[in-house]
Order: C-alpha cells, then structure tokens, then sequence
C-alpha cells in the first residue's frame, strides 16, 4: 500500500466563515474582527487559488471542485473529515460532529471522480452513527499508515473509540488510540483532530508528543512510529496552535515527495526541524492565515487524498 498520493481532492470555498457549530471544540478558531464575511470568503478564496498553483506547479494532478451556496456549508473548504478514498476502491463515508457539516458530503463528487477515470467498487457508510451521537471524522481523527497497516488515533468528541475499532476491523489496520490534549485558557483539553498534533510521512513522523499527556500512551505511540521505522521528528505545543502538525506528503512530478504545509507552520518551525524534514523531502509552503483563524485548520485539513485506482 502506498503512504502517498499525486491525485488530491480540493473544494473551492464559496461562503467560508468561522462555522459556529465547530467553534465549541476547535479551540484553534478565532473571530477576525472587523472583515465582512463577504471579505472573509475572498480572502479564503485567494488563499486557496494560490496553493492550488503552487501545488500543481510541483506536479500534484489537483482536482478542484467548487462548493454551492446552498446548503450552506462553511467548513467546505475541508474534505478530508467526511470522505477518505482507498487502493482498493473502497470510499468511506464519516460521521460529522456539526449539522452543517453532514451537510458537504455530495454524490456528484463521487461521479464526477468516476467520469476522471477513477474506480469506486464499495462505500463504506457510517454516518448513520450520527444518531447515536457517535461522531469519526475521516482523516481528520484517523492518521492512517497505509503502508503499515496502522491507525492513529487521538480520541476526542469527535472520534468514538468504538467507530475507530470497526473502521481498523473493515480495513485490517491496528489501532493507535490515546488522548491528546491543548492547554485553553489554563485547562487540558482534547485536540479536536490527530493531525493537528501529528503527522504521518513515508520515512518520518511529526508530532507533539507533550500533546499526550498520559506517559504511557506516549511511550506507546512512540514504540508504533519507531517499529514502523519512521524517524521522530518532534514539535512543541506552541508550534501546533501555529498549524505546525497539519501537514502531509504527497508525490509531485516524477514521483518527487513534498511535504505540504502553511506559511504560518514553516515559520514556526526551527533550522534544525526543517534541516531533518529536508532530508527526506522538499518542503511546499503556502500562506493560508485567513483559512486557518477562521477554520481552525490548514493544508493538511484542506486535501483528500485520492487513492483509487484508475481504469484503463
């Protein structure tokens, strides 16, 4: 199995906003005061063209979709929560903490995917968990080591342990379940997403590990990167509130490896962290602060992966 992809999926925002309904466990969020939302969306939406262009002029085959004005879907810009695309043909449909938020998952994304040439053979579907109040948000939650059949997993309001085991038990992965928790006006409290904290490469891991405050879990997960043979490349809790964990490799022209972040994380990140990360891969940046106060989430969070294979 493969850890990276050349194909990614991108939704241009068309009424992005600070999504009240995330904002009660996304600490990252923030009100930008004085901008109009009308403002807000245009900020966000050249944000997005540039990265876009800066991505494909690596080599990485963008698929951008538009959003729709209605329904109304702030957080659009963030596929990764509700979809994930796998070498197998297999997609897989999550469970969403917020009301407008079910609201992004679109079938036509689906078939125009297929009309690209790309083979869907089955739809995994947990969403109906959403009535039990059980939530799992794609890759947001689930930080999946294809290659290693491994599963990472920081628990939180949005990520049930009992839909993490059934989706490791579908997809033959062992989980990787702890608590990761961010300081918020004194308190620990849970990280709403995994790859906010950490990040999955091909021959290395980022990730907080201070995030995990129970020393046994971190020990454990540590012990999972290092078998996997994956150098650690640590970051501190100060670098995660500037997006310094959201981050994820892909495969540009010529199978060339990048590993894709903000603006805001590569200037967060010290010589040293930048000088391990390029030993194994060029470093693609690209300014998204407006995305980021706003959503609460950055490069990695605004990418799916798409893994199917592709018809003849």
């Amino acid at each position: 199995m493969k850890q990276t992809t050349n194909n990614i999926l991108m939704i241009r925002p068309v009424a992005f906003r600070m999504n009240e309904q995330t904002a009660v466990n996304n600490y990252y969020q923030k009100v930008l005061d004085n901008l109009t939302p009308s403002t807000v969306n245009a900020k966000a939406q050249e944000e997005f063209d540039a990265f876009v262009e800066k991505l494909i002029s690596i080599g990485v085959n963008v698929i951008v979709i538009d959003d729709t004005l209605d329904p109304d879907t702030p957080d659009s810009i963030f596929p990764n929560n509700w979809i994930s695309f796998h070498e197998s043909g297999e997609v897989v449909l999550y469970p969403m903490f917020a009301e407008n938020r079910r609201l992004e998952r679109r079938e036509d994304i689906l078939d125009l995917l297929e009309e690209k040439g790309f083979e869907i053979t089955d739809i995994w579907d947990y969403t109906s968990a959403e009535e039990d109040n059980l939530f799992l948000e794609g890759t947001g939650n689930l930080l999946l080591d294809r290659t290693n059949e491994k599963a990472y997993c920081a628990l939180s309001p949005r990520a049930d342990e009992g839909l993490v085991i059934e989706f490791c038990e579908e997809f033959e992965m062992t989980p990787v379940i702890f608590e990761a928790f961010q300081t918020v006006d004194g308190e620990r409290k849970n990280i709403y997403h995994t790859n906010v904290m950490m990040c999955l490469a091909e021959t290395f891991a980022v990730i907080c590990a201070d995030c995990i405050d129970d020393k046994q879990e971190r020990k454990i997960v540590l012990n999972h990167l290092k078998e996997s043979g994956k150098e650690i490349i640590t970051i501190t809790e100060e670098q995660v509130n500037n997006f310094a964990g959201n981050m994820l490799q892909v495969r540009g022209k010529d199978d060339e490896r990048f590993l894709v972040m903000s603006t805001q994380a590569y200037n967060s990140l010290t010589d040293k962290q930048l000088q391990s990360i390029e030993k194994h891969c060029k470093i693609l940046h690209s300014s998204l602060d407006t995305i980021e106060a706003c959503g609460g989430g950055s490069a990695r969070c605004m990418m799916a992966e798409v893994f199917l294979p592709k018809g003849e």
